[in-house]
């Protein structure tokens, strides 16, 4: 029987897949780092008090590609490159979403506008990266050679998309309701899209390094298809709702206080 865990196991257990996955990993998440390093350096005036929790989020996931690289290490393996067709963050970009990395690389003050469109692009990707870790955490929690660095991780994902929430709220109530919900709605349509592309292009790559047999394959894409035409159908609105998060000020001055251990 085909399960999360099942297939997850299987990529975990082999050298090259494990590789794969974990440079995949690693290759993501240093891409949202050096974009959120360089928002922060590039907030509006009338928004700077956001300047250090932006930073916190790059350093969180600065961090966690450092994390990813250190399981590969743990099993002395190098990381591989990342094939274009499996670059999340890229193929988003491509896709208009988020903020240009040409914009992100001019020293111009961005607009408070611009600001909205990084929340909102991080409220929907947030919430893809806090499900997957929580249903990593749930199977792969106690797991010896990945378990802590899961959690870890887990937690950290958490606290970012509960900075969202707050913070698009807060602008919300400023007055930006409308474009909030125009850019989240524009956001989480076409993330979902690129997640599905992104899952064939994974699996497409596991069933060559695993030899899946062609059964199991189809199997597999026909379980994607199926969670993207659920997204568009009216899950894309989970990805969207804003509520006030019970960690509050997750990323403020007491997550800054509160030490960042990458050890694994």
């Amino acid at each position: 029987m085909l399960t999360a865990r099942s297939l997850f196991q299987e990529i975990i257990e082999d050298d090259a897949s494990y590789r794969l996955f974990c440079s995949i990993a690693a290759g993501g998440e240093a891409q949202g780092g050096w974009e959120n390093g360089r928002i922060a350096a590039l907030v509006p005036e009338p928004l700077r008090a956001l300047a250090p929790k932006i930073a916190r989020h790059g350093a969180d996931e600065d961090k966690h590609g450092r994390i990813f690289l250190a399981l590969l290490r743990k099993r002395g393996l190098d990381p591989v490159e990342v094939p274009p067709e499996t670059d999340y963050t890229m193929l988003l970009e491509r896709r208009g979403i988020g903020l240009p990395h040409e914009k992100l690389r001019r020293d111009e003050p961005l607009t408070e506008r611009d600001v909205i469109v990084y929340l909102a692009h991080s409220r929907v990707t947030e919430q893809r990266a806090a499900d997957q870790m929580r249903m990593l955490t749930a199977h792969f929690g106690d797991h010896p050679e990945i378990g802590r660095a899961i959690r870890m991780i887990c937690h950290d994902e958490a606290n970012h998309l509960a900075y969202c929430h707050e913070e698009l709220l807060r602008l919300a109530a400023a007055g930006h309701g409308p474009v909030i919900r125009s850019v989240l709605r524009e956001t989480a349509l076409a993330e979902t899209r690129i997640h599905r592309d992104v899952g064939l292009a994974v699996m497409d790559r596991m069933t060559g390094l695993l030899g899946w047999p062609r059964a199991k394959s189809a199997a597999l894409a026909a379980g994607i298809h199926a969670l993207h035409t659920a997204e568009r159908l009216g899950g894309w609105r989970r990805m969207v709702s804003l509520r006030m998060p019970e960690r509050r000020d997750a990323l403020g001055a007491g997550a800054l206080a509160r030490p960042a251990p990458e050890s694994v």
